[in-house]
């Protein structure tokens, strides 16, 4: 397997996993599907602010993908990311989320972040496994803010300090 950075031609298959994040799971809280070329403006417009878009791939099929934007619109915010890793459902649970995200902290580290967030369903058990793994720490449980398939959903933080500056 090898992470690289997205490419215009990995748009298609991006679409697709997140297509099926969408329609199968929670770790998306949205409903509407998007297509490649929805896909290739965001990660066109991610790519353009200095930002990653990192794809595992691994005989010419992306596996899964990460990224990370703005945490919050305001500049006093400017220090921190929010990431997002999605895999193929084929390729779940063999470590190609974990390759991912291990790939794209330093990535932030690189762009001169402080803290990366991640928002997280609580039933997402997996991926709340995941990121304490690689150091993320839990800060906030907002119970049923998000809502997917009928139910309310609580919502999980988690953060990573990214370096030990003192003032920003």
């Amino acid at each position: 397997m090898m992470i690289r950075d997205a490419i215009p031609a990995d748009a298609a298959p991006i679409a697709a996993i997140y297509n099926d994040a969408v329609r199968n799971t929670t770790a998306i809280l949205m409903e509407g599907e998007v297509d490649a070329a929805n896909r290739l403006a965001w990660m066109q417009a991610r790519q353009a602010m200095g930002y990653p878009v990192l794809v595992a791939e691994q005989d010419g099929i992306v596996l899964g993908y990460a990224a990370f934007g703005d945490w919050r619109p305001f500049d006093g915010f400017r220090g921190t990311v929010e990431n997002s890793v999605y895999v193929a459902p084929a390729a779940r649970g063999q470590g190609v989320a974990q390759a991912l995200l291990a790939a794209l902290i330093p990535r932030a580290r690189t762009c001169g972040k402080h803290v990366i967030v991640a928002a997280i369903t609580s039933e997402n058990a997996a991926s709340l496994r995941l990121h304490e793994k690689l150091g993320f720490v839990k800060t906030a449980r907002m119970p049923q803010v998000g809502q997917k398939f009928g139910r309310w959903l609580d919502l999980v933080f988690l953060q990573l300090r990214l370096d030990d500056r003192p003032q920003p």
